[in-house]
């Protein structure tokens, strides 16, 4: 006997297709949907992070080796070698940054203090303006290093101008504040930390 062949619904055939054209196309229209949701997390995220707590690789080691030329005007450059001996600030700053005009005056004070050494890394700056900008202001540093093309700045992991770095004796970043420092951070983080640790290494 001949094979019975059941009669094919084109009908039924093409909702099937159609279906999974379907499906197909939800999933095609669903991709750039679930990649936005996944950055605007991400930049959320990010925002909501305070700048000045990003972690960086080189605390409790030193810098890489570099040594820099002082801004014009200034006698004494800066280097890595520099920073062995004492407890230590640097402070990376630039005569075009807002924010370090706006805490220049609170390392004034310090270094008029004399409780800690300040050194300073001039970013990417001109410099004929970084003079200007401490001629005008007055030049807290005891040193400072011309880093004009930013490459020592980048081996610090500087993200942003100013940053400020608390150095101990054997040369180590021990601390890492990003945006201006505070009277704030200065009385309740900075200063106390300077404080314990030539404590520590007497």
């Amino acid at each position: 006997m001949p094979e019975t062949m059941l009669p094919i619904d084109p009908h039924m055939q093409q909702s099937d297709t159609e279906k999974h054209m379907g499906t197909r196309r939800r999933w095609i229209f669903n991709v750039p949907l679930v990649l936005f949701l996944g950055l605007a997390t991400a930049f959320w995220w990010g925002l909501s992070l305070d700048p000045s707590l990003l972690p960086s690789t080189l605390i409790d080691k030193p810098p890489p080796a570099f040594k820099l030329p002082p801004v014009n005007g200034r006698s004494l450059g800066l280097s890595n070698k520099d920073l062995l001996g004492e407890v230590s600030l640097v402070n990376v700053f630039a005569s075009w940054c807002t924010a370090c005009r706006a805490e220049h005056p609170l390392f004034m004070k310090l270094d008029a203090s004399g409780m800690v050494p300040i050194h300073g890394l001039n970013y990417k700056d001109k410099p004929d303006d970084a003079a200007a900008w401490l001629d005008q202001l007055g030049d807290p540093y005891t040193r400072t290093g011309a880093d004009i093309d930013g490459r020592v700045g980048i081996e610090w992991g500087v993200y942003g101008v100013p940053e400020t770095f608390v150095i101990n004796r054997d040369g180590k970043i021990i601390y890492k504040h990003i945006g201006a420092i505070t009277p704030v951070v200065l009385q309740k983080t900075i200063l106390p930390l300077i404080e314990r640790l030539n404590n520590e290494q007497k």
